[in-house]
């Protein structure tokens, strides 16, 4: 079986020795994405909303290059490192998911990279 690397311009670069994400089989595991702006490369200013939103716009992007979007989602994990932030999160991440809901987790941390409030990673099905 074929692993094939997924790379999307429209997302921020890796910031270590990781994938974007990796398509296996009719997979495509994302990687976790915190709050960078593609372009800059720095967390995006803004409450946990705003930082959400970015999150989301880049998993979109990473899909996008893979050939899918968020209708494909099967699984999700969200890391917050303020469960207080929940509900914020929670209202940007359910407007990609109009139709059907993927499973998901959601899990408190200690810290996450580069000072960021939330990172999520994404399996989706081709």
């Amino acid at each position: 079986m074929n692993i094939d690397i997924v790379v999307s311009e429209k997302a921020p670069a890796t910031i270590g020795p990781y994938s974007q994400a990796v398509k296996v089989g009719d997979f495509i595991f994302c990687s976790g994405q915190i709050p960078l702006d593609p372009a800059t490369g720095e967390i995006v200013s803004g409450d946990v909303s705003a930082q959400a939103e970015q999150v989301m716009s880049n998993i979109a992007a990473v899909l996008a290059a893979a050939g899918v979007g968020f209708d494909r989602a099967v699984k999700s994990t969200i890391y917050l490192v303020d469960m207080a932030d929940f509900a914020a999160v929670n209202e940007v991440y359910g407007r990609c998911f109009p139709g059907h809901k993927p499973a998901r987790s959601t899990v408190a941390v200690a810290a996450l990279p580069r000072g960021a409030r939330v990172e999520i990673e994404l399996v989706a099905v081709i």
